[in-house]
């Protein structure tokens, strides 16, 4: 990316648009953006974080692009139509994708480390880049979820870390296929399991992620993501595992808490290691375990790294506690998918308690691709007293083809013999979560790319 250039983020709050704006502008370019959040009047004090950090904000309506020096960044959310996007045309302003900046950045890097996978990745990235900024490395980091770590008053979404040193942390989407545009030097990959494509896309998308980087990380514990590693040369293969003491990294005596786990590392069959995590969950140690190969592949010493993960506070919408009142905890979780639904759920299940979900799907396409998964999980993973509710699937304008909605995955999970009702209102949902809730429930509010989830936990506990 040349220096001192002019960029206009559309949908410059996004979760994966707003870290990459601070990276850009903290490296001595332009910035400015919109966003139709902000139009609507939503989650304003993002956008007030963006104008302090010297990002022009602009209605999303085209005034914003000036000139064909500018160049536009869009994520893939972004139609043809938005205005800014037929103003940059009008204007012969450059166009790029986010990913495709993202790369850019990432590729001139001396140490890039790529987090792949269908479920974890922003957790790992987190650790990362934590055990890196412990170790004095200076790193940068690009994170789809605020880094509880690195959140300082003057930086409270601290989603991005732009640093001196030549490591360059990042997450990578293979949702729209852009993880074939990174060339990591140390590639990581938790897990390969259905989302957004179909098994055959992932495989291969995977496959080249993993077989081009110096250094592969891969979950045993994944049955694809096994697989893939038999085509990684072994001088070039690092694997980690729960359940395979043939893992370079292996993790025993796993000790589950309802706030934290405790296990001890055996890395390659050597002397054990402890270590200690303020996050719970047999999920966050396989988390753990990749961020402990990618630091030891980056030249930190794995004691070192272990003593740093004990810090590691998390990420914001992950397992995160919201609080507890009248006996009922509230919890707010990013889980969005069949892999990270059933990882909360065996997270909570490992101690007494009924939980009730308030599950709002993050679009009406992904429904129709997860349905069959979203019912199977929720009817294999849901206790006989656990209660689903399921508000309408989240919708900030555009055209969507609505094949498959809420109602019919409640329909389907009744059918399957769990309780699971839906509300079209999520208000309404809230205040029957709240009508239900006795003392010793866990209410979890799961989805994605809606930020007003959070303040919408907060009103649930504040209900109780």
């Amino acid at each position: 990316m040349a220096e001192t250039k002019s960029y206009f983020f559309c949908g410059i709050g996004g979760s994966g648009m707003l870290p990459l704006a601070c990276i850009v502008r903290a490296r001595g370019n332009l910035v400015a953006g919109s966003d139709r959040s902000l139009d609507q009047g939503r989650v304003g004090a993002k956008f007030d974080f963006l104008a302090r950090q010297g990002l022009a904000l602009f209605p999303q309506d085209g005034s914003g692009l000036s000139g064909p020096d500018q160049i536009l960044v869009t994520s893939g959310a972004v139609e043809d139509n938005v205005p800014d996007v037929v103003a940059a045309r009008r204007l012969g302003a450059d166009r790029i994708s986010r990913p495709q900046l993202l790369a850019a950045l990432f590729n001139q890097a001396a140490t890039g480390i790529a987090v792949g996978g269908t479920s974890g990745k922003s957790t790992v990235t987190g650790m990362i880049g934590w055990i890196l900024s412990e170790a004095g490395r200076d790193p940068t980091v690009m994170n789809g979820a605020v880094m509880k770590n690195f959140v300082t008053p003057e930086m409270p979404f601290a989603s991005a870390l732009v640093g001196s040193g030549g490591d360059f942390v990042s997450e990578v989407d293979e949702s729209d296929g852009s993880i074939a545009l990174y060339r990591p030097k140390i590639a990581v990959l938790n897990n390969v399991t259905l989302d957004h494509k179909s098994m055959d896309e992932l495989r291969a998308l995977f496959h080249d992620f993993v077989v081009g980087a110096e250094t592969a990380i891969l979950n045993l514990d994944d049955a694809e993501t096994a697989a893939l590693g038999a085509r990684v040369p072994v001088a070039r293969l690092t694997t980690f595992s729960l359940a395979d003491p043939r893992a370079d990294y292996f993790a025993e005596a796993i000790a589950e808490q309802p706030d934290s786990v405790a296990f001890s590392v055996r890395v390659r069959s050597g002397h054990p290691v402890s270590v200690r995590l303020q996050l719970p969950g047999r999920h966050n140690v396989a988390n753990a375990l990749a961020a402990l190969a990618a630091a030891a592949a980056a030249g930190v010493p794995i004691p070192a790294a272990a003593a740093a993960l004990a810090g590691f506070a998390g990420l914001r919408r992950r397992f995160e506690r919201v609080g507890t009142r009248n006996g009922i905890t509230v919890i707010d979780d990013f889980a969005h998918n069949p892999d990270k639904i059933a990882a909360t759920l065996d997270t909570l299940h490992a101690f007494p308690g009924r939980v009730l979900i308030l599950f709002q799907p993050h679009g009406y396409g992904p429904l129709k691709v997860l349905r069959e998964a979203l019912v199977d999980g929720f009817a294999r993973k849901l206790g006989e007293e656990d209660v689903l509710i399921m508000p309408d699937p989240v919708y900030f304008g555009g055209t969507v083809e609505r094949a498959v909605t809420s109602a019919d995955i409640v329909a389907d999970v009744g059918a399957a013999g769990r309780n699971a009702e839906h509300f079209a209102d999520r208000a309404e949902a809230g205040r029957r979560l709240a009508a239900l809730a006795r003392p010793g429930d866990r209410i979890v509010i799961m989805g994605a790319r809606d930020d007003t989830l959070s303040s919408f936990a907060e009103e649930v506990l504040a209900a109780l």
